[in-house]
């Protein structure tokens, strides 16, 4: 299981994909949207885990379960 970050880069511009607890960055995209993607591809192909959205303010906004991790709570993801 791994848990993924996805976080804008000030430097770039762009939506980077960080592993939990990881130095380098796994990949980037051009929109939040693709880089959510990309990082659930990489966390399902790792055993599942959570992907972690930060806002442009950094904090974590909103947060996913990816199967076949465990998610902690008893109610249903209804924004996505």
């Amino acid at each position: 299981m791994a848990n993924y970050h996805v976080s804008k880069s000030k430097d770039t511009g762009k939506w980077n994909i960080q592993k939990e607890g990881g130095k380098n960055s796994s990949g980037s995209a051009n929109t939040q949207k693709e880089a959510e993607k990309i990082a659930k591809g990489y966390s399902a192909n790792s055993g599942g885990g959570e992907v972690r959205i930060h806002g442009l303010d950094g904090k974590i906004r909103d947060s996913d379960t990816v199967a076949p991790g465990n998610d902690p709570s008893s109610s249903k993801d209804t924004k996505h």
